[in-house]
């Protein structure tokens, strides 16, 4: 009843209205439920890449924004490429959130000023808020993140044996002396 008297119309409720709402909220609930049809749709490209790492029962190949619609093999080695890259980056970044919330800090000063490293707060509170690191050090940040996705997270020498493999030479934690069906297992 609020809503007639809040934009002054004057309408009054009957039963058949309240009746006629009651029964198109009945079959919108019922819709809401009701099994939807699905076509079935093939496509050249999930032929081409289902059998690759990572399809897997029940979704197969899974492509929800066709990403790879008339992709070839290069420009799927690229976004896996990219897609392992980021996921490092991600899980470098949220450990470095646990890290801190776990109350380990920087040692030293983070400017001239003297603002300690663990002066500022944890999480998102640290890039935006009213004690946010200053905004010299978030473009240092910003530039220190560029830095490793152009410079450092990618196949320098060219020797890469997967991809995502970033190793460069340097990392070897037993990887080079296990066998080839034990690498394609992991």
């Amino acid at each position: 009843f609020f809503f007639f008297y809040l934009i002054d119309i004057n309408i009054q409720p009957t039963p058949t209205m309240f009746k006629s709402l009651a029964i198109a909220s009945l079959v919108a609930g019922a819709a809401a439920f009701a099994p939807a049809q699905q076509g079935a749709s093939s496509t050249a490209l999930a032929s081409a890449f289902e059998n690759e790492l990572g399809a897997q029962e029940p979704l197969g190949f899974y492509d929800p924004l066709g990403l790879l619609n008339d992709a070839d093999e290069a420009r799927f080695q690229r976004l896996r490429y990219v897609e392992l890259k980021h996921g490092r980056i991600c899980q470098l970044a949220f450990l470095g959130n646990i890290i801190t919330r776990a109350g380990v800090h920087l040692p030293g000063n983070l400017d001239y000023a003297g603002d300690s490293f663990d002066s500022f707060p944890n999480g998102w509170a640290a890039i935006n808020g009213p004690d946010s690191i200053p905004g010299g050090a978030t473009i240092q940040i910003i530039l220190f993140v560029g830095f490793l996705e152009l410079a450092v997270m990618k196949d320098i020498t060219g020797t890469a044996e997967f991809p995502g493999d970033f190793r460069n030479g340097a990392l070897d934690f037993g990887w080079d002396s296990k066998s080839d069906e034990w690498k394609k297992k992991k």
